[in-house]
């Protein structure tokens, strides 16, 4: 069963190719590539983000309150209709991430999210999760609004530690066509060859990560996908706007 509520701290650093694939040959001394990157060099992750109809959600995120929460649903590659993804709610207190989710059919999904009314409860789910989903839902009426893919290479320490690092690329998204049945495409998020790499733990990093990273002169940034997305968006609407006013 896919482990549904964690508990962690997520640095981010922007990497170009150059550094990722210094870097990651580096990582290899003491990581191991997941089961599934071991066959292939990606797996993809596609993700429905939710907010109000004035993205109230992401405008309060990015403003770095102590506390912020967002809700999405994700699959991975693209599902076909009728199968299941996972509907998670994600929450930052004070640095520390709290994400649970709950597997759930995509139609289920979107209506649960569309009415605020649970769906009849099934083995897959789980039912705590619906719960606070259902709270978090009377608290916020909302909408799709953003979907948000790209390409993982993800990597686990070898001797068994909390700590996982991953690297995203191709990031993309779209601001229509919002179901993710719908197909991967979209627009890209950074210029070719970026790379978000994201180290993710219980507690503290080892000390070999972090000499390697000072080593590395890499610097943590507070990039988050859907804030880019969101901060993009609004850049083009005001491009578009001045463009209609001096047409």
């Amino acid at each position: 069963m896919a482990i549904e509520v964690f508990n962690r701290y997520e640095n981010k650093y922007l990497l170009d190719d150059e550094a990722y694939h210094r870097f990651y040959e580096r990582l290899l001394d003491y990581m191991e590539l997941d089961d599934y990157n071991k066959q292939h060099p990606f797996y993809s992750i596609s993700n429905i983000y939710f907010d109000t109809a004035n993205h109230a959600l992401i405008r309060k995120s990015i403003a770095k309150p102590k506390y912020k929460e967002k809700l999405r649903l994700r699959a991975y590659g693209v599902p076909q209709p009728g199968a299941k993804g996972y509907l998670e709610l994600k929450k930052k207190v004070f640095g520390l991430v709290n994400k649970r989710r709950t597997a759930l059919q995509l139609d289920e999904a979107y209506e649960f999210v569309r009415t605020g009314v649970k769906p009849d409860e099934q083995d897959y789910m789980n039912k705590q999760v619906l719960n606070e989903i259902q709270y978090f839902l009377t608290r916020y009426e909302l909408e799709p609004k953003v979907y948000l893919a790209y390409d993982r290479r993800a990597l686990f320490d070898k001797n068994g530690r909390d700590l996982r690092i991953t690297f995203d690329t191709n990031i993309r998204s779209r601001r229509f066509d919002l179901r993710l049945e719908s197909g991967d495409y979209g627009e890209p998020l950074l210029e070719s060859g970026r790379w978000l790499m994201e180290v993710k733990a219980e507690k503290t990093i080892p000390i070999w990560l972090s000499r390697m990273l000072s080593e590395h002169q890499m610097f943590r940034t507070s990039f988050s996908k859907y804030g880019n997305e969101y901060k993009k968006y609004i850049a083009n609407s005001k491009m578009l706007k001045e463009d209609f006013i001096y047409a």
